[in-house]
């Protein structure tokens, strides 16, 4: 069950946290192509203090003077720091959530609790892979040095899953395998057929 805390929103939260590696952004494009065209189904755009990549998340992109002054008029649902960048996803994710849309957000696990205080249903979906599988990602998308590629590993070992309810899906082996159950949470919430939210 989606557990029933916080105040906004008839709609449905599918946080999606876990290591940088593990595979949250190919899951969350996955996702996104099994359900265009379902207007029931959004993918709120991530604003990052970083210029994004053709391969990677499809965020906005933002300065930090841009990003705090947004985050200071409250225009962001949650924010956060990692890696010394800025993330946030905002506010605008409120409108799709009143309609009943089901929002797929990439997220740390550091803001999962604040979702779960500001929204009535929140899905937590932890992804996981193994550190090998983890550390290859890290070293093919040619983003980060060596010492980052070790730091963001120390940081995966040391991180705890987060509090209960939450579906782990492991991403080590057969993408469409972890796909298939990512898609599978989105869609026990999400209506099948394809019209306009709130029509």
């Amino acid at each position: 069950m989606v557990p029933q805390t916080g105040l906004r929103g008839g709609g449905v939260v599918v946080a999606t946290a876990g290591a940088s590696g593990a595979g949250k952004d190919t899951l969350i494009a996955a996702a996104r192509r099994h359900f265009a065209g379902n207007n029931w189904v959004v993918f709120p755009q991530r604003i990052v203090t970083r210029d994004a990549l053709p391969a990677s998340e499809p965020h906005a992109s933002a300065s930090v003077a841009e990003f705090d002054a947004i985050e200071a008029a409250g225009a962001f649902a949650v924010s956060w720091r990692a890696h010394g960048h800025g993330y946030g996803i905002p506010t605008s994710m409120d409108d799709d959530l009143g309609r009943g849309c089901v929002a797929v957000i990439n997220v740390s696990r550091q803001v999962i609790d604040q979702l779960r205080q500001r929204y009535r249903r929140v899905q937590v979906v932890f992804v996981t892979a193994e550190p090998a599988v983890v550390e290859a990602r890290l070293r093919a998308r040619g983003r980060e040095s060596d010492g980052e590629i070790k730091r963001r590993l120390a940081r995966a070992g040391a991180l705890a899953r987060p509090s209960p309810p939450v579906t782990v899906i492991d991403n080590s082996g057969v993408l469409s395998d972890a796909a298939e159950a990512f898609i599978g949470v989105i869609s026990s919430f999400a209506p099948a057929r394809n019209s306009e939210a709130g029509g």
